[in-house]
């Protein structure tokens, strides 16, 4: 697949039709309220709709029901696997590197600062951690599961963002493209996928080909349900490496929102840090991560940990040759993962469940401004020329 300014263009001007109808027309007839009071505890597929469900609601929410007919299962384990193996690390690219990356393209930094209120940072990062959580779970798209109820309110919640938008005049759409396009959710896509696998090679966790394809295949059905073209969708990791490239290339860049939410991030996590002695490897990290040119758009300050935090990849290859050697150290450290995982999301969602409710409004101080098993090891699609 061929990524060019012009097609990537054309993907600035399309949303969600199915989503962004189903959001109007429960605007129009007042029932956002309704919906969100009734649907607030479903979160189990399979589990029966409430009485009084709206009925463009309940017509979205059976028709987005059941993930694409073309989901290979086999792969999707693969990824679950993966996930398991390495959900520190997963946690620690997400939380590092891929929320940092979002902050610096600066249209998704000012979306980011309208939509999620500055008093509750910990917020896109609960969400996006309990999302991650729910996909990987075995009986993610069985009943029961969690996860296909919360990417149909996620979709919900990206139709209504950008109905607010349209409707109020606070975004240049000629400009910037529709809010939450087509090529902001690929993009997105990519910074938690594709990303998340270049910040692994970079702190230098073995991965083999098989697990970083599953790991890039499960996130294309995730795109499938949040309501991405998956005739745009990248289709491998190369074709992935040139979108990405070229989404960068066109957008990042430094902006006040941006740097305002990396301080933000950068303070949730060093609260959730025990003592004060660490808190500059949250900084460090993130630099290490992003590289020099994003951390310094976003005003990442430079501690002493800058050099300490490279020596994270030889600490990590030791703990991988006790999992290699070792079934006993393979269990433990997987286990003590999974409590760290556990632990990280309970501190982000101070104990509370994650709703993904319809706002109704936006921030009212709002304002928008144009601007700116271990086989072969996978290795990184090289950089693109754009």
């Amino acid at each position: 697949m061929t990524y060019t300014d012009a097609s990537m263009d054309a993907l600035r001007q399309a949303g969600d039709e199915l989503a962004d109808a189903t959001v109007a027309t429960l605007f129009e007839r007042g029932q956002v309220g309704t919906f969100n009071s009734l649907m607030r505890y479903v979160s189990l597929a399979g589990a029966p709709l409430p009485d009084g469900l709206p009925e463009v609601a309940r017509e979205y929410l059976e028709a987005t029901r059941v993930p694409p007919a073309w989901v290979d299962w086999s792969e999707m384990e693969k990824a679950r696997l993966f996930f398991i193996d390495n959900n520190v690390h997963i946690s620690t690219a997400l939380s590092f590197a891929s929320m940092p990356a979002c902050y610096v393209v600066p249209h998704v930094a000012k979306l980011l600062s309208a939509t999620h209120g500055l008093k509750y940072p910990s917020k896109r990062m609960a969400e996006t951690g309990q999302f991650t959580v729910y996909l990987m779970q075995p009986d993610a798209f069985e009943a029961g599961g969690r996860f296909v109820p919360a990417a149909q309110k996620v979709r919900l919640l990206h139709a209504s963002i950008r109905h607010h938008l349209g409707r109020e005049n606070q975004w240049d759409a000629a400009a910037l493209g529709v809010p939450i396009c087509q090529e902001d959710m690929i993009g997105g896509q990519m910074f938690f996928s594709l990303l998340v696998l270049d910040s692994l090679h970079r702190l230098g966790i073995h991965m083999s080909q098989e697990g970083a394809e599953a790991y890039y295949y499960a996130w294309r059905v995730v795109g499938a349900m949040l309501g991405v073209d998956q005739d745009a969708v990248p289709q491998t990791l190369d074709e992935a490496r040139r979108f990405l490239d070229l989404y960068m290339i066109r957008h990042m860049g430094p902006s006040q929102e941006g740097a305002q939410l990396t301080r933000q991030l950068i303070d949730l996590y060093e609260e959730i840090v025990p003592g004060t002695f660490f808190d500059p490897i949250v900084s460090a990290l993130i630099r290490h991560l992003i590289g020099d040119t994003c951390a310094d758009w976003l005003d990442v300050p430079h501690t002493p940990w800058d050099t300490v935090v490279k020596a994270v990849p030889h600490l990590l290859g030791v703990l991988e040759t006790i999992e290699d050697r070792s079934p006993l150290g393979a269990w433990a450290l997987d286990r003590i993962g999974h409590l760290t995982t556990v632990f990280e999301l309970s501190s982000l969602t101070r104990g509370r469940v994650m709703h993904y409710a319809i706002p109704e409004q936006l921030k009212k101080d709002y304002g928008i401004s144009p601007a700116v098993p271990r086989t072969r090891r996978w290795d990184p699609p090289a950089a693109t020329v754009c």
